[in-house]
């Protein structure tokens, strides 16, 4: 896992002006917490941040006064356009202790079922998992290359990276083979296939049938 470095320095309470006046200097207000320890103001490099965000990092260093210490990530707010960050809030952490952090999905391999007229549907972009700081995966690869019309990868069938544990139910689905129309399923198919999750998950792809009968008309 790469951990980043970002140049930072502390900064003293102050309203919406002040942290605008951070802002125009290319700095983010952050706040540092956990550990029991009292809240400590910091504001953070714009640059050096988008940078980490860029490569999906987790945990990052902040170097004030030549001195480098080692936080969490754990959330950064966004402006309203949702483009450029404005605010960041830091966790204290030690190398050896468990997190919680949310961790983006990628699905590897294209499934049988869509060949057999199904499509592809992603139900989560991203999973809250609970692992050691320092073995944060930067994505989770899930294969379905299995599935078949119908089908869900659920929670319980995900191969997971050693002391990675998912926090959501196990028979959560992650992804699934949505059925086209005119696709006939058998019984169980059928069951499993409206067990698939929510109603308007993302596509991430579609068999040849639905190609032809034409996406629009869905």
């Amino acid at each position: 896992m790469h951990i980043e470095t970002i140049q930072g320095e502390t900064r003293s309470p102050g309203g919406k002006h002040a942290n605008d006046r951070l802002r125009k200097r290319g700095l983010i207000p952050a706040v540092v917490y956990g550990h029991g320890g009292e809240p400590e103001l910091l504001a953070l490099s714009r640059h050096d941040l988008e940078h980490a965000l860029q490569h999906a990092t987790h945990v990052i260093k902040v170097r004030i006064d030549g001195q480098e210490t080692q936080y969490l990530l754990k959330d950064v707010q966004y402006d309203h356009l949702q483009a450029t960050p404005i605010h960041a809030d830091l966790m204290r952490v030690t190398a050896d202790e468990r997190v919680k952090v949310t961790v983006a999905v990628e699905l590897i391999g294209e499934p049988h079922g869509i060949h057999e007229g199904g499509e592809l549907v992603l139900m989560h972009n991203d999973i809250e998992i609970e692992c050691p700081l320092l073995t944060i995966p930067d994505v989770l690869k899930f294969k379905v290359d299995h599935l078949g019309v119908g089908q869900a990868l659920r929670v319980r069938d995900l191969e997971l990276p050693e002391g990675v544990v998912v926090l959501m139910d196990a028979d959560e689905s992650i992804a699934t083979v949505r059925p086209k129309r005119g696709v006939k399923l058998e019984e169980g198919e059928e069951e499993e296939a409206a067990e698939g999750g929510p109603t308007e998950p993302e596509l991430v792809g579609r068999g040849k049938a639905g190609e032809e009968a034409g996406e629009g008309a869905e």
